[in-house]
């Protein structure tokens, strides 16, 4: 009977780790969790890479470094992949594709304007 439960202990054991569900205490703490869950808003269509040129040469957005810099304050180790500027029901964001150091991607939403992180 012992035998039996010690070994139902080690195959769930196992099946645990082998499905990822325990993490080191590393892993949970390297990127940051967001304060709160965000609704995230409807992207209507992204601009060209041409009309985003047009867009920052005209001073009505932020440069896109500056969005870059922006989500790397929230996602610091993260490498971003992928920005645009697109619109959206309250004006324009770029919305990042980012690549966390664990392999997941992550989109961050970072207003236009004000440089400020919508959502992750």
């Amino acid at each position: 009977m012992h035998h039996a439960l010690a070994l139902l202990l080690a195959v769930s054991a196992v099946a645990v780790i082998a499905t990822g569900a325990v993490g080191t205490f590393a892993e949970e703490s390297e990127e940051p969790a967001p304060a709160k869950a965000q609704p995230v808003a409807r992207i209507e269509s992204c601009l060209s890479p041409a009309d985003m040129r047009e867009s920052v040469a005209e001073k009505r957005v932020i440069a896109p470094f500056a969005a870059i810099r922006a989500a790397r304050n929230v996602y610091p180790r993260a490498e971003i992949q992928r920005a645009s500027l697109c619109k959206q029901e309250a004006g324009l964001v770029y919305v990042l594709t980012a690549l966390r150091r664990d392999g997941r991607f992550v989109q961050v939403m970072v207003d236009a304007q004000s440089g400020q992180v919508h959502g992750q």
